[in-house]
């Protein structure tokens, strides 16, 4: 955690150079970093702490929480520092050993975040890198492993848990998300679209909780779109390298045809291409709004994973929670209101493993982060993401 802090700008300019993430949010990655691994730290002797559950004059029962033993993570790109230590460091605070393969579009910060553990005091035969692409991650399969946990497409996972499913390992997948907002009529159209432009077009819209589709009440729609448009024609698109920059480059070069062939369907299928929808130099993509869109069209269905949104105008409540759920993902979904009682009763009927009220795209280490649907299965983050690395062990101890 001291050496994170300490080598932030080292660290900051690789993830940089390797991902095309903007310097400002490469430094707020980092700086995110520490509080989380605070959590980890502080939790962590209570949560694996044996638990008393019964006693009398002839018996006791207790709960062991006992390390899985060999974990292996396949970790992301798009934030490599919060995906990778929200497995490595709880497993091995959890007694695990850990082999840990990097994205291969994140390779030298994994190797970073390796030797400031090693560096650290971690045994090297208790943590180990795996480097290289989709061969290195079949080959990491293949090991005795008593954990699986990953975090990527759904495609890939599909094929991990394909791979698994004759060997019972334990098996954790993190997967995309199609993640919805309602801005309800109530809303203040300004505050919403401030939000949720940030949080549609943030790290280039590459995040599995970036919003990737938004409901409007039919009353405050235009008001929402013109403040939303206004907002997105603030973002600097640059050098990932300059600290003003706020659009940087596509990870992936492969993801750009997949942005592009969503353009083109939701164009051809009657939506209004208000911004952007094309390719720029450096591997990047402009900010692109579409309004008049709907479910039949790709960019309303399908993960985009990159800086393009759908907004669409909905009639009231009832309808945007059923357009909210018709998706196979489930992993955030959020509403903005003045009116809290009815933000958590439409929430409640959304099936997704978050919910904001006022906000999105946040995570919080105190809380658990899962999926519903084809956005996973297991957990990390909060005390039962730490349990997660570990099985519990029944004592039954009877006095002689």
């Amino acid at each position: 955690r001291d050496a994170v802090a300490a080598e932030r700008e080292t660290l900051a300019a690789t993830l940089t150079q390797e991902t095309g993430k903007p310097i400002g949010q490469s430094r707020n990655e980092l700086n995110g970093l520490l509080p989380r691994l605070d959590f980890f730290i502080a939790q962590a002797e209570a949560t694996f702490a044996e638990e008393a559950v019964f006693d009398d004059a002839s018996m006791r029962e207790r709960i062991a929480h006992v390390p899985l033993g060999l974990v292996a993570n396949i970790s992301a790109w798009n934030y490599p520092w919060f995906v990778s230590c929200n497995v490595v460091v709880p497993a091995l605070l959890a007694g695990n050993a850990v082999l840990y393969k990097p994205s291969e579009f994140a390779t030298l910060t994994g190797r970073h975040l390796v030797r400031l553990l090693h560096a650290a005091g971690v045994p090297a035969d208790v943590l180990a890198l795996v480097v290289g692409g989709g061969d290195a991650g079949a080959a990491l399969l293949a090991q005795p492993i008593d954990g699986l946990f990953f975090t990527g497409s759904h495609a890939t996972g599909t094929r991990i848990a394909k791979a698994l499913a004759g060997r019972l390992v334990k098996l954790q997948l993190e997967l995309g998300g199609k993640d919805p907002t309602y801005v309800r009529a109530d809303a203040d159209p300004k505050a919403a679209a401030e939000s949720l432009a940030d949080g549609a077009m943030y790290n280039s819209g590459q995040s599995c909780c970036s919003v990737e589709r938004i409901y409007v009440h039919e009353s405050l729609h235009d008001a929402f779109v013109e403040h939303f448009l206004a907002t997105v024609d603030g973002f600097k698109v640059g050098s990932p390298a300059d600290d003003a920059t706020y659009i940087g480059a596509i990870t992936r070069a492969a993801q750009i045809d997949v942005l592009d062939a969503q353009v083109a369907d939701a164009k051809a299928k009657g939506a209004t291409l208000r911004r952007g929808g094309q390719r720029l130099p450096g591997n990047a993509y402009a900010p692109t709004v579409f309004t008049e869109v709907n479910h039949t069209m790709e960019l309303m269905r399908e993960e985009s994973f990159g800086p393009v949104i759908g907004i669409q105008k909905v009639r009231g409540d009832d309808e945007a929670v059923a357009l909210m759920n018709d998706t196979r993902y489930g992993l955030t979904a959020g509403v903005y209101t003045r009116d809290e009682a009815a933000a958590r009763a439409l929430l409640a009927r959304v099936n997704a493993g978050s919910v904001y009220w006022n906000c999105c795209d946040r995570v919080s280490p105190r809380l658990p982060w899962s999926g519903v649907g084809d956005s996973g299965i297991g957990l990390t983050l909060s005390t039962h993401g730490l349990l997660a690395f570990t099985r519990p062990k029944a004592w039954h101890l009877r006095q002689p």
